[in-house]
Parts: structure tokens; sequence; C-alpha cells
């Protein structure tokens, strides 16, 4: 690789596909390693799961450990083939966790373990069919309005994902009424569209407040093996900047992210500041798509093919 300012940035839950990395994992001995290494940090078996398919795969719970672990290993195998190093990180949510790995920032055995208690608190955090998400997709939304809209709904702003899509999270009973004045808001004119998400919980909302002190505590438990000095390369969803270098509001930041929006716009436009070429890496492209409607030109490494196309 070149001397070139790299970011690269990692999509987070809803991103999972059978047989992601399996590319990765039968050609890469590092890949296939990172897969072992998560297995025995968390008891069963992450490639048996994220190859060859089974309904746990769409369980937050063990998503969220599978998503980490490919990316980490698709990560890792480019690092090993191309002498890939980029210099600032990213990712959406959980993929915010891969970013804290690859950064040095957080060990990848204790990530894998965090994510997956985390995945089981969102999913406990309301009752299953209680909550809901939707994106709302309409040219150049103004967020303050939307919020002032849906938020006497208990709703709430998840995800600012860039200038035309914003997902909305929070009570499941309210979402029809949402719709209904957010198309009398926006315009019929616009082109707006309402789309619910299969999710399994609404995440980013007030709902997943409850769980947020027992979720400060699994991170309080491997806050001493985290490299605090490297987490200012990584923007954290919350804030929309980067991260601190106190290992405190690393956490503090952490916990947070679960029961506010995640940033997205803004994390972003602090990375385009900061650098030259933008990657995605992960078994989905959804943040390309986010990138190019802020104008800024983010490829995406998905397969170890396409990952040839892009390095050779």
């Amino acid at each position: 690789m070149n001397n070139t300012i790299t970011a690269v940035v990692f999509p987070g839950q809803g991103a999972q596909r059978q047989g992601m990395g399996k590319d990765f994992f039968d050609n890469v001995a590092v890949s296939r390693d990172t897969y072992e290494q998560a297995s025995q940090a968390l008891g069963w078996n992450v490639a048996s799961l994220c190859f060859e398919g089974s309904t746990h795969l769409d369980m937050t719970e063990f998503a969220q450990p599978c998503i980490l672990t490919t990316e980490i290993a698709m990560l890792r195998g480019l690092e090993s083939l191309y002498d890939f190093r980029p210099h600032f990180f990213g990712g959406h949510s959980l993929g915010e966790y891969t970013a804290l790995v690859a950064a040095g920032a957080m060990p990848f055995t204790q990530a894998v373990q965090a994510v997956q208690a985390r995945g089981r608190l969102m999913q406990a955090a309301a009752p299953a069919g209680t909550g809901a998400m939707a994106a709302v997709i309409s040219d150049d939304m103004d967020v303050a309005h939307l919020i002032r809209i849906i938020e006497e709904l208990k709703l709430d702003a998840a995800n600012i994902n860039s200038p035309n899509q914003v997902v909305i999270s929070g009570d499941a009973s309210t979402m029809d009424l949402a719709e209904t004045r957010l198309t009398k808001a926006l315009g019929r004119d616009t082109g707006m569209r309402f789309v619910a998400l299969n999710v399994s919980a609404p995440f980013h909302s007030r709902y997943m407040r409850p769980v947020e002190a027992k979720f400060k505590r699994v991170l309080k438990k491997i806050s001493t093996t985290l490299v605090p000095e490297n987490a200012p390369k990584v923007t954290a969803n919350f804030t929309g900047g980067f991260h601190s270098s106190k290992r405190e509001t690393i956490i503090n930041t952490l916990v947070s992210q679960l029961s506010n929006p995640v940033r997205w716009t803004d994390n972003m436009a602090a990375l385009a500041q900061k650098t030259r070429k933008i990657y995605e890496i992960g078994p989905n492209r959804p943040l390309r798509g986010f990138f190019k409607g802020m104008g800024i030109t983010c490829q995406a490494i998905t397969t170890l093919a396409a990952a040839q196309r892009v390095f050779e």
C-alpha cells in the first residue's frame, strides 16, 4: 500500500449473511485464527454459525459477535495480504466496537465477549413485539423537525444515516401514526418512503436505558485492557466526533450509544476531513451508499475477490 491516509468503516447489525467471511477463512491463516480465537473466547463455534446458516445468526446475542469476528478476520486478512494499514476508523452502531478493535483500543477477545453481552441486554430491554424501527427516506430532511413530530409518539431518531435517511425507533404501536404524520409533514410530493425494518428490539431509543447500568458493568470489567491512547483514531457514534483518550469517557460514550442516535452523518464528515481514501469492510456494504449521499467516495470490500480487485 502507498502512504495515502486511509480510513476503514465497519457496518453493524443487519449486515450479517450466511457464509460471511468463509473465503477469508479458507484462504488466509490469520483470518482463520481470528474465528478460532472468537470461538475460544465465547465457548461456541463462531465459524460454524457464520458459514452454515442458522436462525441464531439473526438473533442479536449471536449476530453481534459473529459480525465483529468476520470484520476483524477480513481486516487482518487484508493486513496480511496487502500490508493494508489504515490510519482512522469508524463503525456504525455495533461496527464502532470493530473499529475500536481495529485501532488497537480494545482487545479482540474482550470485544467479542462484550458485544455478546450487549446483544443479550439489548434484546432483553423491551418485550418481544413492543418495539419497532423504520427508515424514513426523503430528500434533505430536517432532522430536528422530524424529531419534534415523533417524540410525543414515544419514538426516537435512532440512526442519522445520511441527509436523506433517518431511522426511527421505539413504541411499535405508534409506528403507523408516525408514518401518517411524517408523510403529511414531509409532503407526499417529495417521494418520502417509510420502510419498516426487520429487527427484534427498538435499538438506540429510550427503551434501551434500563440496560445501560448493566452494560456499563460489562465494560468496567474489561476497562483495564483498553488502550485509551488509540481511541482518538476512532469516531464515536454518540458524539459524532472522535473518541476521547480517557478510559472512563470511552466507557461512558459506549454506554450512551445504546439509547441515543448513531450520528453517522457527523462520523462520515469527521473521517472525510482526516482522510483521502475510505474503505468499508464487512459482509455487506450499507455504509457506502450513505457516504455517496454525502458526496464522499467509499470503496466496499465484502469478499476476498473484491479485495483482489481493489488492491491488486
